[in-house]
């Protein structure tokens, strides 16, 4: 049986598990909520990058992403940061829709599953 490895857990959730040698992160959202859309998204993207670096891995070794976006209006804007951040030819399979999410603030929501 292997082995789960729970990444600042709490009683309602932790920042990534790891299992079998993959990853599944949080939904990520900004620590600015005050920032707007295209600073909230590259603050979520830079969190992602630490959590990935955390568990061994990197954005080359995404398997699925789930985006939630407050206003489905901004899904170029993050399309065109998320295509600045993919390695080339690298993007994984997703799913993009609008939300609402948990406080009105919150522009952008991203969650993975990696593998190392």
């Amino acid at each position: 049986m292997g082995r789960i490895i729970r990444t600042e857990p709490n009683a309602v959730m932790a920042k990534a598990v790891e299992y079998h040698g993959f990853i599944f992160t949080q939904g990520v959202v900004a620590q600015s909520l005050d920032a707007d859309f295209a600073a909230q998204t590259r603050d979520v993207l830079a969190q992602l990058d630490a959590l990935l670096e955390q568990h061994g891995t990197d954005n080359t070794q995404i398997l699925q992403a789930q985006i939630w976006l407050k206003d489905i209006n901004d899904r170029a804007a993050f399309n065109e940061l998320w295509q600045k951040w993919l390695p080339e030819r690298g993007a994984p399979a997703r799913a993009c829709v609008q939300a609402v999410l948990a406080d009105p603030r919150m522009l952008v929501e991203v969650m993975l599953i990696t593998t190392k």
